[in-house]
């Protein structure tokens, strides 16, 4: 998967995945639930076709975790632009977030 990050709607199935994903957010924080750990997810998203049938639940993920896109979401300028920024600014936010988890412990 080249294209970092995938348009909103996009849906998606994952290496070793059971359930299709659609991607609902960009650069999530969130705590494992097993672990507890506090990561930075590049995508948000929700079961396919369900939904967010609750609102504390969400899946989060990364690019590399991809295997295979089923339907491309859509791409106007609007998200092209959004694109560039996020991708211009995805390593600043991950870095935000981090020091807010450590600064929390």
């Amino acid at each position: 998967m080249k294209d970092k990050y995938l348009p909103i709607g996009t849906v998606v199935k994952l290496k070793g995945g059971e359930k299709n994903l659609m991607i609902t957010s960009y650069l999530i924080f969130s705590i494992v639930q097993k672990t507890k750990e506090k990561k930075i997810f590049d995508y948000g998203a929700c079961p396919f076709p369900e939904g967010i049938v609750e609102s504390s639940y969400g899946i989060g993920f990364n690019h590399d975790e991809i295997e295979k896109i089923i339907h491309l979401g859509l791409i106007n300028d609007d998200q092209k632009k959004f694109n560039d920024l996020i991708n211009k600014s995805a390593d600043d936010i991950k870095k935000h977030y981090e020091e807010l988890a450590n600064s929390e412990q």
